[in-house]
């Protein structure tokens, strides 16, 4: 599960929402669908495009010139996870347990920041879209060594959805940004800004997802696995190499084997012997543990391909090092 939060890289987010809801509305003026695809939130499926737009811009009081008024959710589902919806509901049912996906991922939204007040997506402002298409940009492997075009279509079941969150909540008093990244550290801009965890929220949606629709997770497939191939420490690595040969040899359940790979990479192990020792615990007994909050950098869109292919790079790098 890819989720991502969008600051204004991407998608201009100082001014007007019209540019970016416009943009999100291409698919309903480019491609052949039976029904135009509306936007929805925690109240309504039937919202059109004009009224999602009035409403972020209506939403946006004592927002500076230059402040962020919205910002852009991308909740990606992989190939894997929306076969296993396919066979789990059916194809005419899938956009539908999408979308109540969605919000139940906006209600985590809402409790990472921990503000009084804030505790569901009937707080927030926001506003979802369901797509049908991704497009292979330039960061794409496929595009870098030449089998793909940039912004051609990519095959397979690509159903994901876009959700526009306002900055302000739905009583328009109060400011919140997800990109505030103090985590409680810094007291007095918590209380201005809220307290927000962006891996922490990644993680709680692949969780949910899990959890919501019985979704037996690969190690190789978890944010955890990713994270620690591209951020992790050598030891951390180290650990995952073992976490990975056990899971192959099913020494222990998937859920428990992914739920250890999550610890390598909050830190809570400090040793793989450390580590094995843990494994005859209960899977409970882990999740007491793995309460603590999660203080790891965000990892990029890259994908494990890339992502492992860096890491035997730099393993070669190391040898060579070390030969000379």
């Amino acid at each position: 599960m890819y989720i991502n939060i969008t600051d204004n890289k991407e998608a201009s987010n100082k001014g007007s929402s019209g540019g970016l809801v416009n943009y999100l509305e291409k698919e309903n003026r480019t491609e052949e669908l039976k029904q135009p695809e509306l936007w929805f939130n925690g109240n309504r499926q039937d919202v059109e495009a004009y009224e999602v737009r009035r409403a972020l811009d209506g939403n946006n009081a004592k927002l500076g010139r230059h402040e962020a008024k919205f910002f852009l959710i991308n909740i990606s589902p992989s190939q894997k996870e929306l076969e296993h919806l396919r066979k789990s509901v059916g194809d005419p049912d899938m956009k539908n347990v999408l979308k109540a996906y969605t919000e139940k991922v906006m209600d985590e939204y809402a409790k990472n920041f921990r503000r009084p007040g804030i505790g569901s997506n009937k707080d927030l402002l926001w506003f979802g879209k369901m797509e049908h298409n991704r497009y292979y940009s330039h960061k794409d492997a496929a595009v870098k060594d030449g089998s793909r075009k940039r912004g051609e279509k990519k095959n397979g079941n690509q159903l994901h959805i876009q959700v526009i969150i306002s900055r302000r909540d739905i009583t328009n008093k109060i400011k919140l940004s997800p990109m505030n990244s103090s985590k409680g550290r810094n007291a007095e801009h918590s209380k201005k800004m809220g307290q927000f965890d962006r891996m922490a929220f990644k993680q709680c949606g692949e969780r949910l997802f899990d959890e919501q629709f019985g979704f037996e997770r690969n190690l190789r497939d978890t944010l955890a696995y990713a994270n620690i191939l591209k951020n992790g420490t050598l030891q951390q690595r180290e650990q995952l190499d073992v976490l990975l040969e056990a899971s192959m040899k099913n020494y222990q359940s998937k859920s428990v084997v992914n739920e250890l790979a999550l610890g390598v990479a909050e830190g809570i192990f400090s040793s793989v012997g450390n580590m094995l020792e843990s494994t005859g615990k209960t899977v409970g007994e882990f999740l007491e543990v793995l309460m603590e909050p999660v203080h790891i950098p965000d990892i990029a869109s890259d994908t494990i391909e890339e992502a492992e292919k860096r890491r035997k790079r730099k393993a070669r790098q190391q040898e060579q090092g070390m030969q000379r």
